[in-house]
Formats: structure tokens, C-alpha cells, sequence
């Protein structure tokens, strides 16, 4: 429950390059992705070789395994990359046979667990909006390894056999630059990749058929994952410049276009600045008010809040609480079942940023800032911080929890940290 820089850690390992990917853990092996450029990494366009990279390290001791150069070479010549994300932000993925990493528009490549490379595949270069790159995780299933391409040129979502690097299928998406990692949701009817869009959110059998959509009216530089709970997957995005910031409930079952209403196109609730352009691709109408309260629930739809989305941050649900933790340092709860308000929008003590995604264990729930400080919060109907925990470097990669350890990755390090054992 508590930890600093030497309290509680186990190891702490430098992770050469940078990358805001999460680590992931399969038996003894730790996996990270990162990437470098052979000069400084700024805001105007990098020159010189780029190298992108996979690392295997020793869960026991943070000892580097392997390391292997998935790609090299000039990085994109129009990327401009913000400092919350750069060239290895998707998350690798495994299925204990491989592990797959996806570099945006340098490829996804597949390696053993011990480092012996299996397969790449090649994905070509689209324009990103406003060059901000590349964000959404692969995810794997039954021999399928899935990802989405959303850009401002072409958009798709595609299927790689996880053995031979094979493509099984492709569908185009009619979508621009989102970043939202697809969802696997094994409900009771069926098991369908949930995915959320700018343009739409839609869900897709096995295949890559799709089961159902709708236009949820979600705004630009959508980034919270949808995940799923209490039989209902959860839809959210929370741009700040946009009053409308939904989050939809949904049902298992829909299928054709389950939009309840047309939202209209306009930019009388755009923010100031924004281009025609722009609020074309943002989808239209952006009131708080776009549903009405006779709209908010349906067949398909359990509930729906009008303006409870982050920005970037997914959210969570621990028991019937569902914990929205929005980017500049406030907490929401709903009920998870009926969105019903159980506390509104609560200052997270002392002025922080969130980038990384709240997660929970040993009933408790943690929130980790930018300056890598990490609020520990009981949960339940009233909100209380129980402990802050310091790392002092720039954190925005979410970490991940395995075999009694927390792995917290920062800018420049990995830490394994656990409850000593003295």
C-alpha cells in the first residue's frame, strides 16, 4: 500500500529509449516496448535513425533477458509527437506462445517468449490527425491477434493469424484518428470486438462482420478504452474542448444501427478555433443536452451521462462503483448498474495530472499522476485518500499487477515493487 524510491521496491531496472506502453507479465518474463532516436527527441521533426524496441526482463530481479530490434530507420517525416505520446505507446500482448507488438505505422511483429523472432507485418504509413501518432493496443484471442489502424486516410480493423503472421481478415472503418484499444467482450450471447471511434462506435463478430454501431456523438482525440462489467460494456470519451462527454452503458444483443438519434452537423457548440474541418470529423452536434432523459436508456442502452467521460484515462468499475478519473485531478462515481450519481466531481488533494489509468487491488483503488505520485483511495460511496505514495519522475503509462508485485513504469525506469519481505 505504500512505496517510495526505496521503500517496498524489490528492483528498479533503467529501460533504455522511451515509451509510454504498460508492461505486461507472462509467467517469469516481464515485456516492455520502447524506442529511440540517435539525437534529442523534440517537438520539431527527429532526424537520424529511430529504433524500436522489444525487452524481456527477469521478474525476480529486473535483470535484462533479451532485447530485440523490431525496426529501424527515419522516423515518420510528418510526426510532430506530443510529450503524453510518442513511438512505443501501444501496449505488446501475449497468448503465452508469443508476444506481439504493434509500432503504429512501423508494423506488428511477433517474437517467442525467448526472444526468437517469428513474424512481422508490414502496415503502411497514414497520416495521423495533426501527427500525433499512433496509441491503440493489440489484442489477442483464440489464435487472432487484433488491432485497429484509425488515421485520417484510410481506417480499418484487421486480424493476424498469432502463428504465421497471416492477415484473416480486414475490415475498412468509415473513421478518423482515434485511439481507443478494441475490447474482447465475451457476454452471455456471444463474443464481439467492441471498439470506439470518433465517428462511431461499433462492435464486430469473430470475422470482422459487423454486429452493430452507433453514433455516439464522442469527439476528437478519443483515447479511454472500453471494458466491460456487471454483464455491460462500458463506451467513454472526454474531450476537453467538447461540452458533450458521454459514457454509455450498453447491453449485450444489438445488432444494425442502434444510434438514438441523428446528430445533427453544425458548429454552433464548437469550441472557439475549431475549423469546419474539424467539426465535421468531431460528428456534429455536441450539446449537453443532445439526449434527451426519455432517450437515455433502450433495448441496447442500460444508461447513459451525458458529460462523465476522461480524456484519456479509462475507467473503473470496483463492485456496483463505477470511477470515472478525469485528466486534470478529480474523481467521479456513478452506480455502476443505473449511472446513477454517487458522488459528483471531487478534487483529487493538491494539483495533479492523469494520464494513467486507475487501477485496484487489495480493496483498494490507486490513482497515479504525471509527477508519479500515486494516490491510494478507499472505495465506496464517500471519497478518501488513505496514502500518497512518491516516485518524483514523469509516469504515464499504467502499470500493471502480477504474482504479488506492481510494475510501475516511469520515463526512464521499471519498478517492481512489493511488500518487503523483512
Amino acid at each position: 500500500m505504500t512505496w517510495d524510491r526505496e521503500k517496498n521496491v524489490e528492483w528498479v531496472t533503467e529501460v533504455p529509449g522511451r515509451g509510454w506502453s504498460s508492461p505486461i507479465v507472462w509467467g517469469d518474463q516481464v515485456f516492455l516496448t520502447s524506442a529511440f532516436p540517435d539525437e534529442k527527441l523534440g517537438r520539431l521533426e527527429p532526424k537520424g535513425t529511430f529504433r524500436w524496441m522489444v525487452y524481456s526482463l527477469d521478474i525476480e530481479t529486473g535483470e535484462m533477458r533479451w532485447s530485440r530490434e523490431a525496426h529501424a530507420g527515419p522516423a515518420d517525416p510528418m510526426s510532430q509527437r506530443r510529450r503524453t505520446n510518442g513511438y512505443a505507446t501501444p501496449t505488446p500482448t501475449t497468448d503465452g506462445e508469443r508476444v506481439y507488438a504493434l509500432f503504429g505505422s512501423h508494423g506488428l511483429y511477433a517474437y517467442e517468449l525467448d526472444g526468437t523472432p517469428a513474424w512481422t507485418y508490414p502496415i503502411d504509413r497514414r497520416q495521423t490527425f495533426f501527427d500525433y501518432g499512433h496509441a491503440a493496443s493489440p489484442v489477442v484471442h483464440e489464435g487472432q491477434v487484433i488491432f485497429t489502424s484509425d488515421t485520417e486516410e484510410e481506417s480499418y480493423i484487421a486480424s493476424i493469424d498469432a502463428e504465421t503472421g497471416r492477415e484473416l481478415w480486414r475490415t475498412i472503418r468509415n473513421e478518423t484518428t482515434s485511439y481507443a484499444t478494441p475490447l474482447v467482450w465475451k457476454n452471455d450471447l456471444r463474443t464481439e470486438v467492441l471498439t470506439s471511434g470518433v465517428r462511431r462506435i461499433r462492435s464486430y463478430d469473430l470475422d470482422g462482420e459487423l454486429l452493430w454501431e452507433m453514433d455516439g456523438g464522442m469527439g476528437q482525440n478519443l483515447s479511454p478504452s472500453p471494458f466491460s462489467s456487471h454483464g455491460l460494456a462500458y463506451v467513454t470519451a472526454g474531450y476537453y474542448k467538447y461540452p458533450h462527454r458521454p459514457v454509455y452503458a450498453f447491453k449485450a444483443g444489438a445488432s444494425g444501427d442502434i444510434s438514438l438519434r441523428s446528430w445533427s452537423e453544425g458548429k454552433e457548440n464548437a469550441p472557439r478555433g475549431a475549423s469546419e474541418e474539424q467539426v465535421a470529423k468531431m460528428g456534429g452536434d455536441i450539446s449537453k443536452d443532445s439526449l434527451k432523459e426519455e432517450e437515455r436508456s433502450s433495448e441496447f442502452l442500460a444508461w447513459y451521462q451525458p458529460v462523465a467521460g476522461p480524456e484519456v484515462t479509462s475507467p473503473l468499475v470496483v463492485g456496483d462503483y463505477y470511477y470515472t478519473l478525469l485528466d486534470q485531478g478529480f474523481i467521479t462515481c456513478h452506480d455502476a448498474k443505473t449511472g446513477e450519481v454517487v458522488y459528483g466531481k471531487t478534487r483529487i488533494p493538491g494539483y495533479d495530472r492523469f494520464m494513467s489509468s486507475p487501477w485496484y487491488y487489495n480493496g483498494r483503488i490507486f490513482l497515479l499522476s504525471e509527477d508519479g505520485r500515486t494516490f491510494v483511495v478507499k472505495p465506496g460511496p464517500e471519497f478518501e485518500v488513505l496514502h500518497r505514495n512518491e516516485l518524483d519522475e514523469l509516469t504515464i503509462a499504467t502499470p500493471a499487477i502480477a504474482q504479488g508485485r506492481l510494475f510501475i513504469r516511469t520515463e526512464s525506469r521499471l519498478y517492481s515493487i512489493t511488500k518487503s519481505r523483512e
